[in-house]
């Protein structure tokens, strides 16, 4: 059951870790392009999200390369993507810090998408949840590894409603993409 703290609309927030990036050497953190396998991942997470009807109505997501680039595959694989927001503060942080950007999310938008990284995004599916479907908690409890999806529902009238402990995790999700798959699923 999907706890109603506060009742409202069913809302969900749809949290996706950047997909595997590189490390070139003297590339800043910020410019770190995503790795092979996260080109094959990332069109992956957009295929499971559209699969699993759990497309947003807005996304957030990082200014990082990496997660502008796992942002783009993703959506590379939807007919219309959401309009997207590059947020510079979903850049290194944390749980409270990812919390109160999500917060800031206007009341119309039902369905939102956060892309950016790890340790704040483990973090913040675990402070959300009060509980989870199918042991999906014990799954982030273990490892949120690069191009995973937490899907989390609450109830609530504004996204400020959202709290640690409110929401149930309806679902974790890590898919990847098969060798010559890269894009838009095209060998290249």
């Amino acid at each position: 059951m999907i706890p109603r703290a506060g009742a409202g609309p069913l809302r969900r927030l749809i949290v996706l870790r950047h997909a595997k990036s590189a490390w070139p050497e003297g590339v800043p953190d910020h410019r770190r392009p995503l790795a092979p396998r996260g080109r094959r991942d990332a069109p992956a997470a957009g295929r499971a999200l559209a699969e699993a009807d759990s497309l947003p109505d807005l996304a957030l997501c990082s200014t990082a390369l990496r997660a502008r680039q796992t942002w783009d595959l993703a959506a590379a694989q939807w007919g219309t993507p959401p309009p997207v927001r590059y947020e510079p503060r979903l850049y290194e942080a944390d749980a409270a810090e990812l919390l109160e950007v999500v917060r800031e999310t206007p009341p119309e938008v039902e369905s939102l998408l956060l892309v950016g990284h790890n340790p704040g995004l483990e973090d913040l599916v675990l402070d959300l949840a009060d509980d989870g479907l199918d042991g999906a908690l014990d799954e982030v409890r273990v490892k949120f590894p690069t191009a995973a999806i937490a899907v989390l529902a609450w109830h609530g009238h504004t996204w400020r409603a959202l709290a640690p402990a409110t929401a149930l995790l309806t679902s974790m999700t890590v898919p990847r993409g098969r060798k010559g798959e890269e894009g838009g699923g095209r060998g290249r």
